[in-house]
């Protein structure tokens, strides 16, 4: 081996310790070695990822799949029509007698494709008729659990297949809006069971409709106990407590569990307030304004499940709720 000038290989000189580093040469190693002290000496162009990010993602799109549930005359197709600010939903302008009250669940889908500048999104919309209709309830919810399987079952069968297509097509439930009844009481055992089996499988978000039929106080005592009901049957509803990523998101999602389930009113027809069109509902003792925090929580729900919280919806159901049925179905695949 290469000695220095001076030194000796006999064992009795010998030494563990490192040769001394000229303390100039240490700190400037030391500034430019390690995550936290790296630095770039010019620009890189790093942050044109994000711009690469955009613009694919503004030429492919996306998809987002949404059911609601609820009880006929709750105003299901209403609000969905006033979340996107279109007709979205599948509405019968004159309903006979046969569609009006559906002698068993059916599940009505509908698709389209939506833009806002230059982002592509293909929206499915998946209503549920007949819901809590019948004088007998009993396990109405199969067709619904039913179909939320098959979706993960269509994704599973395309990505187990040998030559993939490139993008997948995406029909899973993303997020489950369910609509309670403003009774103003407790839940009924129909939305507890529901909630709990559905919340296992996919993200459930519940909401008090027609809360324009409360008063204020009705309105923040029947959340109260709605929160207590869920707690007392343990279930998880979206945003869960389980899958807050930071301290940052856990505060943001603290924030929106305290209001949940919103109280939201459903328009879609606009109103002249102030000079300004604005949608809401016209009554005879003023206008209700869905969009203005202070007569309704629906900019609360919109902002969730579109402005802040659409891709955590979208991820939560791929690595959570999709995963757990993956998992289930290749252990019964490859048992003897």
């Amino acid at each position: 081996l290469p000695t220095r000038a001076g030194s000796s290989l006999e064992p009795e000189e010998c030494s563990m310790e490192p040769p001394a580093v000229p303390e100039e040469e240490e700190t400037s190693l030391t500034a430019a070695s390690g995550p936290a002290g790296c630095q770039l000496f010019g620009y890189v162009g790093i942050e044109a990822v994000l711009d690469q990010m955009k613009i694919k993602t503004m030429k492919t799109g996306f998809e987002f799949n949404i059911m609601v549930v609820g009880q006929s005359g709750l105003g299901k197709s209403t609000m969905v029509n006033t979340l996107f600010k279109s007709k979205v939903s599948r509405k019968a302008s004159q309903p006979g007698q046969e569609e009006r009250i559906p002698k068993t669940v059916q599940l009505q889908s509908v698709t389209h494709v939506i833009e806002e500048k230059g982002v592509k999104m293909k929206l499915t919309v998946t209503d549920t008729p007949g819901f809590g209709d019948q004088i007998n309830n009993e396990n109405c919810w199969d067709p619904i659990i039913k179909y939320i399987n098959e979706q993960y079952e269509r994704y599973l069968r395309e990505e187990i297949l040998i030559t993939r297509k490139r993008k997948i097509p995406d029909t899973r439930v993303h997020g489950c809006v369910y609509f309670v009844p403003p009774t103003g009481h407790w839940l009924r055992p129909l939305d507890l069971e529901f909630m709990r089996r559905l919340s296992k499988i996919v993200n459930v978000v519940p909401v008090i409709a027609k809360a324009d039929t409360l008063t204020l106080e009705e309105r923040a005592e029947f959340k109260q106990r709605i929160q207590e009901d869920l707690k007392t049957h343990a279930i998880s509803v979206y945003p869960q407590e389980d899958f807050d990523q930071d301290p940052d998101d856990r505060a943001l999602n603290n924030r929106i569990r305290e209001k949940i389930p919103f109280a939201v009113v459903g328009a879609d027809q606009e109103h002249q307030v102030n000079g300004k069109r604005v949608l809401g509902r016209k009554t005879k003792w003023g206008i209700i304004e869905v969009e203005n925090p202070a007569h309704c929580e629906f900019p609360l729900l919109r902002d969730l499940l579109i402005r802040s919280h659409l891709q955590d919806l979208k991820d939560i159901t791929h690595n959570v709720h999709y995963e757990t049925y993956r998992v289930r179905r290749l252990n019964e695949s490859n048992r003897p």
